[in-house]
């Protein structure tokens, strides 16, 4: 039998602590060993056993949640998944514990009956933390990460036909990326290195909504090139990166000689909004050979297929090495898929965009 995830659960609100334990609890691979009302009791009880995954407030007394995250990470790296109310406002803290390691974000609702929209939202925490587990610990200081949206799983087909025909080749150059777990560091490492002449960029990280605004905002403010959450009918162009937008879809399309993003909502695709699958494919569909597509760090497949279609439409195509991924899922499913031309640590990956061009 395949050992259980052991967690422990660190809130300071006690019916918080309860509901999250009572829903991990429901699932048979998961263990609660431990609750603690802040990062203090959390200290001493993980002396005596530690876990295999944290769910972590941020707002606490005695120590903040962003302040624990960064102990942990200097001690002993550990899978960590921020369980705490989303707001605009509050995003921007969620942001600064990405950066500082955690590898997941589950919203916790704070409004109405909290009791009962706690335990609406268990399968949310319950794939956190299964996708946590999966994390590769050495490389959390360097890579980030992304809450995981369940839901039946669809294909790209729910939102764009498959590809019928490549498009011609042109002057005109595109670069997709897709990642989840791990994705958010390590976009902004791949980000940061690139010079204001990159290609156009288009991006779905899988990030709930009022998350990526923030998150292109702090991109925008360290990077060289232009980095801002999509809005329908922006423009792709050189020097500029969007990233799609939380609880959205985001397509490429062309017109004439210039290509620009169509934001939609739908359902899910690979239990994910905004899906890298969706975006894929009409890159595939609408760019053809004139594209780069890039998968890095991630649980599940998403994108795995989409990668396949741009590649047999004609883009070239790249996958971050098992060595450097934080989960190396996604990538793993577009080798075995055969969509990848060739496979690069992610400090390569800024070199590979720009020998794309």
């Amino acid at each position: 039998m395949t050992a259980r995830i052991k967690v422990m659960v660190v809130d300071d609100s006690a019916v918080v602590r309860q509901v999250l334990s009572e829903a991990l609890a429901g699932d048979a691979g998961i263990e609660v060993i431990a609750v603690a009302a802040d990062p203090i009791f959390a200290q001493e009880k993980m002396k005596k056993q530690w876990p295999d995954v944290l769910v972590l407030d941020i707002e606490m007394p005695r120590m903040d949640g962003i302040t624990f995250l960064r102990r942990i990470m200097a001690e002993r790296p550990t899978p960590v998944v921020i369980c705490s109310s989303i707001s605009q406002k509050g995003s921007e803290t969620a942001m600064q514990a990405l950066a500082a390691g955690a590898v997941g974000v589950v919203p916790k609702p704070g409004i109405g009956n909290r009791r009962a929209a706690m335990e609406d939202a268990a399968s949310d925490l319950i794939r956190a933390v299964r996708s946590a587990a999966h994390a590769n610990v050495r490389n959390l200081k360097t890579a980030g990460a992304a809450p995981v949206v369940a839901a039946a799983k669809l294909g790209a087909d729910a939102i764009l036909p498959a590809v019928s025909q490549a498009m011609a080749q042109t002057t005109e150059r595109i670069v997709a990326i897709g990642t989840s777990t791990g994705g958010t560091q390590a976009l902004e490492m791949v980000l940061t290195a690139l010079p204001r002449v990159s290609p156009g960029i288009v991006i779905v990280q899988h990030m709930p909504e009022k998350f990526t605004a923030s998150f292109a905002a702090r991109l925008d403010s360290l990077c060289q090139i232009e980095v801002r959450e999509a809005r329908n009918g922006d423009r792709v162009m050189p020097g500029r990166a969007l990233i799609a937008p939380g609880g959205q879809h985001m397509l490429l399309k062309r017109n004439g000689s210039q290509y620009h993003v169509e934001v939609v909502d739908g359902p899910v695709v690979n239990r994910h909004r905004p899906s890298v699958d969706v975006l894929f494919r009409s890159v595939a569909k609408f760019a053809g050979r004139n594209a780069l597509g890039v998968i890095m760090t991630g649980m599940g497949d998403d994108g795995a297929r989409g990668l396949k279609e741009m590649h047999d439409a004609g883009a070239s195509t790249v996958a971050q090495d098992e060595a450097t991924c934080v989960v190396y899922g996604m990538p793993k499913e577009a080798v075995r898929l055969g969509g990848v031309d060739r496979s690069a640590p992610l400090q390569a990956i800024p070199a590979e965009i720009m020998k794309y061009v």
